[in-house]
C-alpha cells in the first residue's frame, strides 16, 4: 500500500487533490462516472480546501457516505448537512449528486435502503460494488468509518452497509459501510498529517495493532502523512 510522507499540511493537501483529479478523471474516462464515498470529521475541511482546485467532469461524480450519523441535516453532526453547507457552495455539485439518508426511518431501513442504492447505482449485480475512491478517516481510538475497536460490526460480512445504535462515539445512532465493501474499492485514501494523528499511527504502523483501519485492504490504500505524524516505519 502507498504510504507518502509529505512535508507540512500543505503538501499533504496537494498531493490529495492530485490523487482524486487523477482517480476521478480516470474512472470517467474509462467508465463513464466517478463513483466516490466522503467521510466526516477533518476530511471534511481538507475537501473544502482541495476540492474547488481540481479539474473534473463535475456532472459525472456519485457521491456516497462511508458512514453517516442519524441526525436531521441541520444537525451539527450531520456529513451531508457539512458538505450541502460548506462544500456545495465552492464547487458545481447538486445535492442531487450526494446520496443522503431519511432519518424519518427507523435506522435499520435506512441502513436497508442506503445498501440498496449503493447496488443501484452499480446495475443491482450480483457483485460487490466497486467504488472508485473512498475518502476514510482515523479517529484517536483507530476507528475508520462507524467501525470502532472490539465492536461486533467488524466482523460483518453478509451486509454492504449496515446499522450501529451504539457508537461508543456520539451520537449513538448511525449506518456505516462493512469490511466487505470498503474493501472492494479501487482506491482508498487516508489524508492524517498533524501531530494529533501520531500517536494512533504509530500504534498501527510500528506497533502492529489490530485497529478496525489497518483492516482496510483496498486495492489502493494510500496512506498521506506529514512530517509531524509519520511512524518511523512505512509498512503496515
Amino acid at each position: 500500500m502507498p504510504v507518502i510522507i509529505l512535508k507540512n499540511e500543505d503538501e499533504v493537501l496537494k498531493k490529495l487533490q492530485s490523487l482524486i483529479e487523477e482517480i476521478s478523471n480516470e474512472a470517467i474516462t474509462s467508465r463513464g462516472k466517478f463513483t466516490i464515498g466522503f467521510s466526516g470529521g477533518s476530511l471534511g475541511k481538507y475537501l473544502c480546501q482541495t476540492l474547488p482546485n481540481i479539474t473534473t467532469t463535475w456532472s459525472k461524480w456519485a457521491i456516497f457516505f462511508c458512514d453517516e450519523r442519524y441526525v436531521e441535516e441541520s444537525d451539527i453532526e450531520s456529513t451531508f448537512g457539512f458538505y450541502k453547507k460548506h462544500l456545495i457552495p465552492l464547487v458545481p455539485l447538486t445535492e442531487q449528486q450526494f446520496r443522503s439518508i431519511n432519518v424519518n426511518d427507523p435506522v435499520e431501513k435506512v441502513a436497508d435502503d442506503y445498501e440498496a442504492s449503493i447496488k443501484a447505482e452499480f446495475g443491482n449485480t450480483s457483485e460487490i460494488p466497486s467504488f472508485d475512491l473512498l475518502l476514510l478517516g482515523i479517529g484517536p481510538d483507530g476507528h475508520t468509518a462507524s467501525l470502532f475497536p472490539n465492536h461486533p460490526l467488524l466482523k460483518m460480512t453478509k451486509r454492504l452497509v449496515t446499522h450501529i445504535t451504539d457508537s461508543p462515539k456520539p451520537p449513538p445512532k448511525r449506518i456505516t459501510m462493512t469490511y466487505p465493501l470498503i474493501n472492494n474499492a479501487r482506491n482508498s485514501i487516508f489524508t492524517v498529517p498533524g501531530k494529533g494523528k501520531a500517536d494512533i499511527l504509530k500504534k498501527i504502523f510500528e506497533d502492529k495493532a489490530d485497529l478496525p483501519a489497518a483492516r482496510v485492504q483496498s486495492n489502493n490504500v494510500y496512506w498521506l502523512f506529514d512530517n509531524d505524524s509519520a511512524p518511523s516505519v512505512t509498512e503496515i
